[in-house]
């Protein structure tokens, strides 16, 4: 870590002249400096300004200066670094005033580079440096630029990142002293409208997280995704049990939300073979490691678990075995029969890993007949290599169509809030029901620690409605959406009104 800092104040300037911003500046990095005042990151856009840092001059302008007055664009003459720029409303300027307390200005350009970077992936753009010149491109089109200063280590002046803004002020100068350089907006690349004040609160988010202030992790979770803590008898008596039985859930080893209301409810998703899991997804909050060797008594305790607590509908899961051969797809057969043989009329759901794509492992759990075989793409395909770096995206549809194949009832699961785009979803959901899937779970991602991927945002609730309509609408026979539901989520429930037809699942209050 280069730089360890842990207060951070935004401030919103709005829409303010170039001049006035400057000034504002130079009395923070004074206060700064002192330290009389934190960190902070001031965000503005600025009315049509040309600036010309120290390594610009006048020769940069290429139109006559009565047709910048005429187009009532300002000029500015300032002692930050690089050459000459322009700004205008619909470009997020970000001027950071930070203490370079390792005092490496390499490492402090190249991560607020990187910032931008960040937030243009989460969009499905593809940044690109260039070593001779210091900014952010999309193929050959500038994007976002960066000049700076430093007085006494702390930073002033920062990065423009062009979002929606218009882009023909730039055909009045030589932008950063390259001729005929042709820049590009996000809206310009993505064809689409977007909202500048979002796009701001993504940039803090990344900014946080890039320069290691306090991240998303550590904010105050909206009041819908705040629950009470049961810690009543009967989740107690359950915990018990079910430690009494060698037994693990996914309940307690992901950290669910909704850990107190099914244990109150004596349910609960066992989690077979093992506690410790051979991948390193960002997203999960299950032990990683070098796994115990299986226990070949476990279906049997599971069977007993499921008997004794009287389940009507029992929902398997399991850790990732890729150290063993088959993934441990007999293990979970093993468990489904011997639930079978104890509780004939229980039905059962299996909610399975990808078993590294393997045919005949995929074959053996759907050989078991369970009643509904369940399976999660997780996340848009973009965000695999990040999120799910050892899955592939396609093998997750594989496995889903090879369950629906067989004749089995098929679901998958989704959560949102980790970066994907609204047309991602959407493909997504459209590859699933091609795949044969048409049960579908939508849930608000929660970051289990500060180690795992940052929420990128919280979805409201009455967003999740819209998406279960627009899920319904692309052909899902049953969707479960909501920012507290999860995989398993009230899964007798969502199973009986599949069958029946019935209303759709909603969140209660807790």
């Amino acid at each position: 870590m280069e730089n360890a800092l842990s207060s951070l104040e935004i401030i919103h300037l709005g829409l303010m002249e170039y001049s006035t911003a400057l000034e504002i500046q130079k009395k923070i990095v004074s206060q700064r400096v002192a330290g009389l005042v934190p960190d902070r990151l001031l965000l503005v856009e600025h009315p049509a300004v040309i600036t010309i840092g120290r390594s610009g001059s006048e020769e940069d302008l290429i139109v006559p200066v009565d047709l910048l007055i005429q187009k009532n664009i300002a000029q500015h003459q300032c002692d930050r670094g690089g050459k000459t720029t322009f700004h205008n409303p619909g470009q997020l300027v970000a001027y950071p005033i930070i203490e370079l307390v390792k005092k490496d200005l390499h490492w402090y350009v190249s991560t607020l580079l990187e910032v931008v970077a960040a937030l243009l992936r989460e969009y499905g753009l593809s940044p690109v440096f260039k070593k001779e010149s210091p900014g952010i491109w999309i193929k050959d089109k500038k994007i976002a630029s960066i000049g700076m200063a430093t007085k006494k280590w702390v930073t002033y002046h920062g990065i423009a990142l062009n979002v929606n803004n218009d882009l023909a002020g730039f055909n009045c100068i030589i932008p950063c002293g390259i001729p005929n350089q042709q820049f590009t907006s996000m809206e310009q690349e993505l064809g689409a409208p977007l909202d500048l004040s979002r796009i701001k609160k993504q940039f803090v988010h990344h900014f946080k997280k890039l320069f290691f202030y306090q991240e998303s992790y550590g904010q105050k979770h909206p009041s819908w995704l705040t629950v009470p803590c049961l810690a009543t008898g009967s989740y107690r008596k359950m915990a018990s049990f079910l430690e009494e039985l060698d037994l693990s859930t996914v309940c307690q080893s992901a950290h669910c939300p909704n850990v107190g209301e099914c244990f109150g409810k004596g349910t609960a998703t066992f989690m077979i073979l093992g506690r410790r899991c051979t991948r390193s997804c960002r997203f999960c909050a299950v032990d990683k490691g070098v796994p115990s060797p299986v226990d070949p008594l476990e279906p049997e305790r599971v069977a007993e678990a499921v008997h004794k607590l009287g389940l009507r509908y029992a929902v398997i899961t399991s850790v990732s075995r890729d150290d063993l051969s088959n993934g441990g797809a007999d293990h979970f057969a093993n468990t489904v029969l011997a639930i079978r043989r104890r509780c004939p009329a229980t039905l059962i759901e299996i909610l399975v890993p990808d078993f590294k794509g393997i045919q005949d492992a995929i074959e053996t759990v759907c050989t078991a007949n369970p009643d509904m075989f369940n399976h999660n793409i997780e996340t848009v395909s973009r965000l695999y290599p990040e999120i799910r770096p050892q899955a592939i995206y396609d093998r997750s549809l594989n496995v889903l169509a090879m369950a629906a194949s067989k004749g089995l009832a098929v679901k998958s699961g989704l959560m949102l809030g980790l970066g994907e785009m609204k047309g991602e979803v959407i493909s997504t959901l459209k590859d699933l029901r091609r795949a044969g899937c048409a049960h579908l779970t939508l849930g608000q991602y929660l970051a289990p620690s500060k180690s795992h991927h940052a929420v990128s945002r919280y979805v409201p609730p009455d967003e999740f409605e819209e998406w279960r309509k627009i899920a319904k609408s692309i052909g899902f026979k049953e969707v479960a959406a909501g920012p507290l539901v999860r995989s398993s989520y009230r899964a007798e429930e969502f199973y009986t009104q599949s069958v029946q037809k019935k209303t759709p699942i909603t969140e209660t209050a807790h």
